[in-house]
């Protein structure tokens, strides 16, 4: 299993971005919330059968990963420029694309950023109606070779179906839902109130 930070530092090179993390307690949400303001960069995109090549980052995006209490996943709506327009395109949707990684715990580094603990399997999935479950096979090399116990390959499948039941089957939902989540964080981080920042 491999360690993500949530500022993303490592594999997307986000080191040098606005990042701002704040536990939230609210009728939406109880967990652990992070934003991530991506200030500069190119965009680039991912092709998805349905919705076709969508942006997944770039100068203008912002990334809100949430890990939810007593769940095993880990969030991220990645969230279009204010004005929805990239490199002349319009979207009528906030959100171009959710990745929701299955995870095995989670925790703070030494410096304050939260990580988890990535258990392979993942969930994409768009406004478009796209649902994409990626790295199975990797899940399942992983309980072959003995690195995860049959709970942890049982509990990892059973959190990759409730994902696709409780996030997938209406997007509008979800989207509205991650769209209240950013308010809220975004007004605590205009404010202050209670957040660990980095790069600010």
């Amino acid at each position: 299993m491999t360690k993500k930070r949530l500022d993303r530092d490592k594999k997307w090179g986000f080191q040098g971005f606005p990042y701002y993390q704040m536990r939230m307690d609210n009728e939406d949400f109880h967990g652990l919330v992070s934003v991530i303001k991506l200030i500069s960069g190119d965009y680039f995109y991912w092709e998805m059968p349905k919705a076709g090549k969508i942006p997944v980052c770039g100068e203008g995006m912002l990334w809100l990963q949430l890990i939810p209490d007593g769940r095993y996943r880990a969030i991220t709506a990645k969230f279009l420029p204010e004005s929805r327009t990239v490199q002349g395109v319009k979207y009528s949707k906030s959100v171009s694309v959710w990745y929701v990684d299955v995870i095995d715990g989670w925790g703070y580094d030494v410096d304050g950023v939260a990580y988890f603990t990535d258990q392979y399997l993942d969930v994409i999935f768009d406004v478009e109606g796209d649902v994409v479950i990626e790295d199975h096979d990797e899940l399942d090399e992983a309980y072959s070779s003995g690195e995860l116990s049959e709970e942890q390959y049982r509990r990892a499948i059973k959190e990759g179906d409730a994902i696709v039941s409780e996030l997938c089957s209406d997007i509008e939902k979800t989207q509205l839902w991650c769209e209240n989540i950013l308010k809220y964080a975004l007004k605590r981080i205009e404010s202050g109130d209670n957040i660990f920042k980095k790069n600010v």
